[in-house]
């Protein structure tokens, strides 16, 4: 008997239609169950993909409650309030959506206890780490969508710069998906060939060129968000291929949001680094050998998170 591969996406918002329809257009699951406060918002959204089944194969699309993400390998978080303005941080969003994912973690844990979860909203590494916290599913089961954006629009941008596919491009953005990320630019490579101060294709590595290039990833969702309100459509591709790596067993190497035991003098905060993920969810960790600099880039981005954790646990305790 061939097993049904279920994906459970709760949040039909922007992020969440998108991650549906990039599953759905590639044919990754075959039952796909949107959850949403919006109950009509999800059933619309089902009728809307389930009429392009005769375009792209049978894929049974449906609204549902929690109670119907029983037997789902995969659930997607993509629930939330987004961003107000692009003045406003990721890290600014943590109150506001805390809450709310203490609700969604207790009826996941009740429904479907054996899925691994994809955390896909902002400010994705706390909220990771607050799924972590609430859940009484194993860590590797929980996992955030992280730098993988970051990392993929990395990658298009030297792959440009260096006039190749960026499917042939090497290189990882790690630490937090905000403003303290981190380029690895001693691990970045383009067939093969380290691009760090050597000539590569004829390109130099102009660090002025380079530092420009780093900040147009940096800063592209206020950018997105100055212009059309919002980002989605990467953010689905990337869930999509999240949920096809874990549902396929690929064990592919993705730089996602997890939770440090000690690696790079890290701890008890979730961040990217290269994991390998597989239908084990985050099954292990693949530390590259970084810079002084690089690492201490990315202590700085854990100092950041643990301090925006502290302030939560205070605020929370002042509620009390």
């Amino acid at each position: 008997m061939i097993q049904r591969r279920k994906v459970g996406i709760v949040g039909t918002g922007h992020v969440g239609v998108a991650a549906a329809y990039a599953l759905f257009i590639q044919g990754i699951a075959s039952e796909l169950v949107l959850v949403d406060v919006n109950q009509q918002r999800a059933e619309g959204e089902a009728m809307d993909l389930m009429h392009g089944q005769t375009l792209v194969g049978s894929i049974y699309v449906h609204a549902g409650s929690y109670a119907d993400l029983k037997d789902a390998q995969v659930v997607v978080l993509a629930a939330g309030v987004g961003q107000k303005s692009p003045d406003e941080t990721r890290l600014e969003l943590l109150n506001r959506n805390a809450a709310i994912f203490r609700d969604i973690i207790r009826e996941l844990d009740t429904y479907a206890p054996g899925a691994i979860l994809i955390i896909a909203t902002n400010p994705v590494d706390i909220l990771t780490y607050v799924s972590q916290e609430l859940s009484t599913r194993a860590r590797h089961l929980i996992i955030g969508t992280g730098t993988l954006l970051d990392t993929a629009r990395f990658r298009a941008l030297l792959g440009r710069y260096y006039g190749v596919d960026p499917r042939s491009v090497h290189a990882y953005i790690l630490g937090e998906h905000g403003d303290s990320e981190v380029p690895i630019w001693s691990n970045a490579h383009v067939g093969g060939l380290p691009i760090l101060d050597r000539t590569v294709l004829g390109k130099p590595f102009d660090r002025a060129a380079m530092n420009q290039l780093f900040e147009q990833v940096r800063c592209a969702a206020y950018q997105i968000i100055e212009r059309k309100g919002y980002t989605n459509t990467a953010i689905g591709v990337v869930i999509a291929r999240l949920v096809q790596a874990m549902l396929g067993d690929d064990r592919t190497v993705f730089p996602v949001s997890v939770r440090l035991n000690g690696e790079y003098g890290i701890r008890d905060v979730c961040l990217s680094l290269p994991c390998v993920i597989g239908f084990g969810g985050a099954e292990s960790c693949v530390l590259p050998e970084l810079s002084e600099e690089e690492q201490e880039g990315l202590q700085k981005s854990a100092q950041i998170l643990q301090s925006s954790l502290e302030q939560m646990r205070i605020e929370a305790a002042q509620l009390q």
